[in-house]
């Protein structure tokens, strides 16, 4: 990652709806010891649980403050790495947050943006046993939500494969797209630590009616993406059946799968003000 981006000269980053830190966790290891590194969430329980694990970084600064992704409270040209982690699928206007985050940049500066696409990740998800017809099912009462969600104002849930192309109509250059590789493989007695917490996800979600999101929010979704009220209690029960089937199998130590979350991960850099010359030199 240090190689790639050549984080060594990050003085100042900053880490846009940074939740309770974990992605600032995940790149503290490739900054520099002189660096100091900025999260920002509008949500105060947020900051202060990041404020509690942040001795968790010990190569670097790290500090935390409340403010909105739409209004940085930072001087344009204040960071060298400005960077976001599933943030702009909760965005009503992602474009916006991502102008926001391009003034703060320092020309030449490192854009990192972390999104991923959860409808791509629901269809590799797929197995043999389940008949097509509910498959479908599935995946169209996932769709429909994802376009009401959004009409909604309140984000694209699959916004990864967008980001690519927004940044290519803005102040931004050299982009590149990259995909994780990472993988949940279930195989019994399911013993890693990645197993027992998703384990314990399943878990309260049958316990909660939970699907994607609950039961109250899917179904506004539902009806503003233009499903029909009297369709959403098959489409709600055909979701909840597919959780207590999962968890059925890891009960009965029968599931072994793996899936593959689709996260995209977007890089680019902000031109300098002489990238902005044609061929000829002169000022376009």
């Amino acid at each position: 990652m240090s190689v790639r981006w050549d984080l060594a000269n990050v003085k100042k980053a900053l880490d846009v709806g940074c939740g309770i830190g974990v992605w600032g966790r995940c790149l503290a290891p490739f900054l520099p010891s002189d660096c100091v590194l900025t999260g920002i969430d509008r949500e105060s329980r947020w900051i202060e649980e990041a404020r509690k694990r942040s001795a968790g970084i010990e190569n670097i600064k790290a500090l935390f403050q409340q403010g909105e992704a739409e209004r940085l409270p930072f001087l344009d040209n204040s960071f060298d790495l400005v960077t976001c982690q599933t943030l702009l699928i909760h965005i009503k206007d992602p474009v916006a947050v991502i102008r926001e985050m391009i003034r703060v940049l320092v020309p030449g500066g490192l854009l990192v943006i972390v999104e991923p696409s959860n409808i791509a990740t629901s269809a590799s998800s797929i197995d043999l046993k389940t008949p097509i017809s509910e498959l479908i099912g599935l995946l169209e009462f996932q769709l429909i939500c994802e376009r009401g969600k959004m009409n909604l104002g309140e984000g694209f849930n699959s916004a990864g494969p967008c980001v690519a192309g927004w940044l290519s109509e803005l102040d931004i250059e050299d982009i590149k797209s990259y995909m994780s590789d990472k993988t949940s493989m279930f195989m019994p007695p399911y013993e890693s630590a990645r197993e027992r917490a998703i384990i314990r996800e399943v878990g309260e979600m049958s316990q909660r009616d939970f699907w994607i999101w609950n039961r109250e929010d899917a179904l506004r979704y539902f009806l503003a993406g233009g499903g029909i009220q009297d369709a959403f209690d098959a489409r709600w029960s055909m979701a909840l059946a597919k959780v207590q089937e999962v968890l059925s199998e890891i009960q009965k130590g029968t599931l072994r799968s793996t899936s593959a979350p689709i996260i995209l991960l977007v890089s680019g850099r902000k031109k300098k003000p002489n990238s902005r010359l044609d061929p000829t030199g002169s000022s376009r």
